[in-house]
């Protein structure tokens, strides 16, 4: 069965693809997805407090004695809470090469424009195949317009093409007050690739302690559902490429938001849960259903039930939740 496709313009056997998790900064975890069949892997994020971070300790270091930054350098997090640097980062991708033929995708976590062009210009040198920019802005001023909010993506977005050759993806999350616009805008900005969707960090209150709670909670499938459905709506209406990120942890999730348009289906609860070796479980599933169907190939069906495709195209927009909650009957 023929499982190629292709993602920001790289060749890939497989559309899984492990996105960035603990499992990526290990080396052998990398070896591992590509042993499973993985079709490229996306590194951990290396976020831009660490950039900031190791900027103000080479200045304090510079203009040691005179105390100048002390007190500013608190309110970065601690070196501690990071498992790898900046510059250690850099390695770990000339390693990552290295250790496996599949692509190798970097990412960069921030929320400014900082110093993330120029250290993107590094993670191309390093040898790095791609970009993903995670783009994690909560805005909470209220006096922030929703169009300042989409140039801040935007303008993070065209420094950092400014500055790189290699495809650069955006992964966003879903609070905009026009997906579709954004994307677009993305798309014409020059991104080669949306991520959809980020999952942000939701805190929660532990009623005995009376403190904020701190946890991640990993994704279940009905996440799935709204990737697919942004996927579906923007098939065929923006050159770049598509990929389906939360809630995918079952062949029928890849086949599925394949079947709305998207390019690669990226992996990341489900092999935190059971570990790499996932990957092969999910794609000879994926096989054994593409054959049952008579599919010579997965490129075949991708696209096949986006709006742009769908025998009722309404499905992905109003009409049918009326439906939905006009038909619904109380199972009492």
């Amino acid at each position: 069965m023929d499982l190629t496709t292709t993602y920001l313009g790289l060749k890939l056997t497989s559309p899984l693809v492990p996105s960035a998790s603990p499992l990526t900064r290990e080396l052998d975890e990398l070896k591992r997805a590509e042993d499973a069949g993985a079709g490229a892997v996306v590194l951990p994020s290396v976020f831009e407090e660490q950039i900031v971070r190791e900027a103000a300790e080479l200045d304090i270091a510079l203009a040691q004695g005179t105390e100048s930054f002390a007190e500013a350098l608190s309110y970065f997090p601690q070196v501690s809470e990071f498992r790898i640097g900046p510059d250690e980062y850099l390695e770990h991708i000339t390693k990552a090469k290295a250790a496996v033929k599949l692509p190798v995708i970097a990412s960069l976590n921030g929320t400014s424009l900082g110093g993330w062009t120029e250290y993107a210009r590094q993670i191309e040198q390093a040898g790095a195949d791609a970009l993903e920019l995670n783009i994690y802005y909560i805005p909470t001023d209220p006096d922030l317009t929703a169009l300042e909010v989409e140039n801040t993506y935007l303008e993070i977005l065209k420094a950092v093409k400014a500055a790189v050759k290699f495809p650069v993806s955006v992964k966003l999350s879903p609070f905009f007050s026009n997906m579709a616009n954004m994307a677009r805008k993305l798309d014409q900005a020059g991104a080669n690739g949306l991520v959809l969707f980020n999952r942000f960090y939701q805190p929660d209150i532990d009623l005995e302690t009376l403190e904020v709670e701190h946890s991640l909670l990993l994704s279940t499938p009905q996440a799935r559902r709204l990737p697919l459905r942004w996927i579906a709506l923007l098939y065929g209406r923006v050159a770049a490429s598509l990929a389906a990120t939360s809630g995918i942890h079952t062949a029928y999730d890849v086949l599925k938001v394949t079947m709305a348009g998207a390019d690669v289906a990226m992996l990341c609860s489900v092999l935190l849960r059971k570990g790499m070796g996932q990957i092969a479980v999910i794609q000879k599933e994926m096989t054994q259903w593409l054959e049952e169907h008579e599919y010579e190939s997965l490129a075949q069906m991708k696209g096949s039930l986006s709006q742009k495709n769908c025998p009722e195209p309404s499905a992905f927009e109003r009409a049918q939740y009326m439906r939905i909650l006009t038909t619904y009957k109380l199972a009492i």
